[in-house]
């Protein structure tokens, strides 16, 4: 019972929309009218200037760990990131399907129609809670991509495909692997588009400030 509770309190606090609402409020624009048309990091930067993609980066990871430390608060789970979710007696299963839950909401909040972003910020901020080791492997691994090919989606694409195989090799119980393995399927689907792009080496690469062309 406590899993569907925790996915239902991540879903609201994910669905604070923050591209949408920075795009409505700063910059006045839908910013799923402009740029690649997706409601996240990427394009609010591409869009609207380095600061405006700093900004809603850093809520988006916020709304992750909010969720999470405050359903592991409720329900006994361990929000002390380094390992100590493999010590018997404390779980990180609130935390983590709280997480999910933020990436949903994220992905698909009710008032947007259900068109939000693509969920990697709050991925993000899903990593950083669970293990810090785990985080810089994963986090090195998408920057290295990121910087070597200039393409964000491919490092998107690490950071969520990488994740659940750390978990496994780190030895984390089957269901929280189960969990993130699902949450990498969903990036995946959302990213299916670039994927097609970067198959085909059309994909755009990054830039900062005004629409991609």
């Amino acid at each position: 019972m406590y899993r569907m509770f925790c996915i239902v309190v991540g879903y609201f606090i994910g669905c604070i929309q923050t591209a949408f609402i920075v795009g409505k409020f700063i910059g006045n624009l839908d910013i799923r009218e402009h740029g690649s048309g997706n409601a996240g990091t990427t394009n609010v930067t591409r869009v609207m200037g380095w600061r405006a993609g700093v900004f809603v980066f850093a809520v988006d990871i916020l709304k992750a760990v909010l969720a999470y430390a405050l359903c592991s608060l409720i329900f006994g789970g361990r929000f002390a990131p380094g390992g100590a979710g493999l010590v018997s007696g404390e779980s990180i299963l609130p935390g983590l399907y709280a997480g999910a839950g933020v990436i949903l909401g994220h992905n698909f909040p009710f008032y947007m129609k259900f068109k939000g972003g693509k969920g990697i910020a709050s991925s993000v901020g899903v990593i950083l809670c669970v293990d810090w080791r785990i985080s810089l492997i994963d986090y090195a691994c998408a920057l290295f991509g990121a910087l070597i090919t200039k393409y964000v989606s491919l490092a998107s694409l690490i950071v969520t495909g990488l994740f659940p195989i750390l978990l496994f090799l780190f030895g984390y119980q089957l269901e929280v692997c189960l969990i993130e393995l699902a949450m990498a399927g969903l990036a995946y689907f959302q990213h299916r588009d670039n994927i097609k792009r970067l198959a085909a080496g059309t994909e755009r690469k990054f830039s900062i400030g005004g629409e991609p062309k």
